[in-house]
């Protein structure tokens, strides 16, 4: 977890509050994800939602790595906003956020390069306690019911989010892809 918040702070500057809290991610085999992310004692909770971002992976990436569109939705006002990050590990993840997307596909490099135009969203995971098999779905069946019976593994652990601004949405300058 250290890397990725110091990455998050070392940027602080450009990207606004950083938010620190706990998410709850589910796996999906189909490499999507759900979860959420809830930050205490401000009662904060966002929808996370992610998709495999199907690409040549760059030659010198491991087996483990691929990029995901991640969705974070503000349940009170029903508001997204959407981010390129990396993903490194199987059934623990940690995703960062990625800087540049060189040597991946053209329209890749044009989704984080378009990204990076507008106030750049700051994203840290670690995966700290892994579930699977029956612990998985019983975490599954009680805070993500509509996921039950898809043989997911869940992640659990602290992240960090910056340069998160639903209300620029409002203007027209929310990030959305």
């Amino acid at each position: 977890m250290e890397e990725g918040k110091a990455e998050v702070e070392s940027k602080e500057g450009n990207s606004g509050e950083v938010k620190k809290g706990v998410a709850s991610i589910a796996l999906l085999p189909s490499g999507s994800l759900s979860g959420h992310f809830i930050q205490l004692p401000q009662s904060i909770c966002y929808g996370l939602h992610g998709t495999e971002l199907i690409c040549e992976r760059e030659c010198s990436r491991g087996e483990d790595y691929r990029l995901i569109k991640l969705t974070i939705t503000d349940f009170n006002s029903k508001k997204e906003q959407t981010v390129v990050v990396e993903c490194k590990g199987h059934d623990a993840a940690r995703f960062h956020t990625i800087d540049h997307a060189h040597g991946w596909e053209k329209d890749i490099v044009g989704l984080v390069e378009q990204k990076q135009e507008k106030k750049k969203i700051l994203i840290s995971f670690e995966c700290e306690t892994l579930k699977a098999d029956n612990a998985a779905e019983d975490h599954i069946r009680r805070f993500m019911p509509k996921l039950s019976g898809l043989d997911a593994v869940v992640n659990i652990g602290p992240m960090s989010i910056s340069g998160l601004d639903f209300q620029a949405e409002e203007s027209g300058s929310g990030q959305k892809i």
